[in-house]
């Protein structure tokens, strides 16, 4: 793959390469099926649906789900069973006729040059494309025929519109661009703007934009109702720290996506060493349109609790260079430490809050920096 090959580092996650995604390593334990998979994908198998004529009352979006080889196969018995479906009736019709035993000049049949199955069909396939080679054509003689070339022209437009439609559909679906749409491999939780925040980042691989992004971040977990009703997928939506009030951003370098956590978010009493004992699962969703083609495209990832890591932030990635701002997609998912209270949101600001945390923390400084500086006098008199 592209991350094998160096063409693409392995510190990002691309939307649809989940076999290059290299798993971080902590004790193995028993965890919760994931919900969403790192590339994008919903573990969700839907069985035992008894409508399954459900499906047909839709066939073009049945056509489009389809595999790609069953695309092609559907694609290419449509026209063949047209061709031969209509090669046997205008072999009827020859037939009904006499057309394939007639042979005197003054006999004018249905079709001309018909002569057995062969020539009907192939009669057939010059009607459907319009290909006539001016071998056979239709007389006035027979009603019938008529009728049958009238109602073959439509069955061929509409075999052609549908079958087309399905195969551009498929080459221009929304999951191709979300290819080059990428997420940080990891989530972070450190302080920003003197707030503990979830962050994760983001890119886009391509220069042509995604118009009118938005993303939009849930929680899964499993809960319990106060009835005792057991919720085993409970999504909880989680609000972004955008100062314009919404969602949108403005997708042309890596951004970095933070979630403030307070009081409504579902990590306000979650600290360092429960985060890693509890089954909950992030995920992140990426909205927006194609530039180029107008389509709505979305891309997915998620991060389990192994994957959050408590005392980070991402390294920059943009540096101005020549009059331009230059991306390093190679730090793309770099992290640093960076001093970070591991009790939860919650005990954080009933001591206080961050300004409290970093008061306390200078203090135990100066006092360890106090106690090093008083040990060699303290052992220098000991010696005199």
């Amino acid at each position: 793959m592209l991350s094998r090959k160096g063409l693409i580092p392995e510190d990002y996650v691309l939307t649809r390469l989940a076999e290059d995604v290299l798993q971080p390593k902590f004790k193995t334990r028993q965890r919760k099926a994931r919900f969403v998979a790192k590339n994008g994908t919903c573990n969700v198998a839907h069985t035992n649906i008894r409508e399954q004529g459900r499906f047909l009352q839709d066939v073009f979006t049945t056509l489009v789900d389809l595999k790609w080889l069953h695309t092609l196969i559907i694609f290419t018995m449509s026209f063949l069973c047209s061709w031969l479906l209509f090669g046997m009736v205008w072999w009827l019709i020859a037939f009904a006729h006499g057309d394939l035993h007639e042979k005197g000049d003054d006999f004018v049949p249905c079709v001309t040059s018909i002569h057995s199955f062969s020539s009907a069909f192939l009669f057939s396939i010059e009607v459907q494309v319009t290909i006539g080679f001016g071998g056979r054509m239709i007389t006035e003689e027979c009603v019938s025929a008529v009728i049958t070339l009238i109602l073959q022209n439509i069955v061929g437009l509409v075999i052609n519109a549908i079958m087309l439609g399905c195969i551009f559909m498929k080459t221009a679906q929304a999951h191709r661009r979300a290819e080059t749409l990428i997420f940080s491999k990891h989530a972070v939780i450190a302080p920003r703007n003197d707030k503990l925040c979830f962050m994760i980042r983001i890119g886009d691989l391509r220069k042509s934009m995604i118009i009118s992004a938005a993303v939009r971040m849930q929680v899964v977990r499993r809960t319990t109702t106060q009835e005792g009703e057991v919720i085993p997928l409970d999504q909880i939506d989680i609000q972004m720290d955008n100062p314009i009030g919404t969602n949108g951003i403005f997708l042309v370098s890596p951004l970095i996506i933070s979630h403030i956590i307070d009081k409504n978010s579902p990590l306000y009493e979650l600290s360092a060493a429960e985060l890693q004992h509890e089954d909950i699962e992030v995920i992140a969703v990426l909205e927006g349109v194609v530039e180029t083609t107008g389509i709505t495209t979305q891309a997915r990832t998620s991060y389990l609790s192994e994957e959050i890591l408590w005392g980070q932030r991402f390294a920059p990635t943009v540096s101005e260079d020549d009059g331009m701002y230059a991306v390093d997609y190679s730090k793309f998912g770099n992290t640093v430490k960076v001093p970070t209270p591991t009790c939860s949101a919650k005990q954080l600001e009933e001591e206080g809050g961050l300004s409290r945390y970093r008061l306390s923390e200078s203090l135990q400084k100066e006092s360890v920096r106090r106690r090093q500086q008083a040990a060699p006098a303290a052992e220098l008199g000991s010696t005199e």
